[in-house]
């Protein structure tokens, strides 16, 4: 049965990282641009975790768990650059 639902899942998830990167091009505002990739990685992190659990391998849950701690890390900092215009107080 997953061999038919985690290419499935895959698919759904490639498609859902495609409109991401269609919003982060064409977005109005700095915001929407900022939950654009904010988004885009947390399909890019489930596509990696999915691919793990296809694969089997414990490689790609640690990577996956690395890419959500940077990208936590990034949307705190250009948040705060939005609203204060500087990272480091």
């Amino acid at each position: 049965m997953l061999a038919y639902v985690i290419p499935l899942c895959m698919a759904v998830l490639g498609i859902a990282a495609v409109l991401n990167v269609v919003r982060l091009i064409q977005g109005p505002d700095m915001p929407d641009r900022v939950l654009a990739l904010d988004t885009l990685y947390i399909n890019a992190l489930a596509l990696i975790v999915l691919f793990g659990i296809w694969l089997a391998s414990d490689l790609f849950f640690e990577a996956a768990l690395l890419i959500a701690v940077m990208g936590f890390v990034s949307t705190v900092a250009v948040g705060k650059h939005m609203l204060h215009g500087d990272i480091i107080d």
